[in-house]
């Protein structure tokens, strides 16, 4: 099936969950990242149960802290 990872169009495959895509992805730091599919942001404890779509639109969000 086709999705769209961080703006690039990728062929997958088919029932792929958010976590086995943060795998294919070699995604740094899994255990920080946050996940938006079709501008949802998806909870951590169900990215092995969340299934992807045809179409879906996925993005890989980092949240930094910092300053002072």
């Amino acid at each position: 099936m086709k999705i769209t990872v961080a703006g690039e169009k990728k062929e997958v495959a088919d029932a792929l969950s958010v976590a086995a895509l943060i795998e294919q992805e070699n995604v740094e730091t899994p255990q920080y990242v946050t996940v938006s599919v079709n501008e949802e942001f998806i909870d951590a404890g169900a990215f092995d149960t969340t299934v992807l779509k045809e179409g879906d639109e996925v993005e890989f969000l980092y949240f930094m802290g910092g300053g002072r």
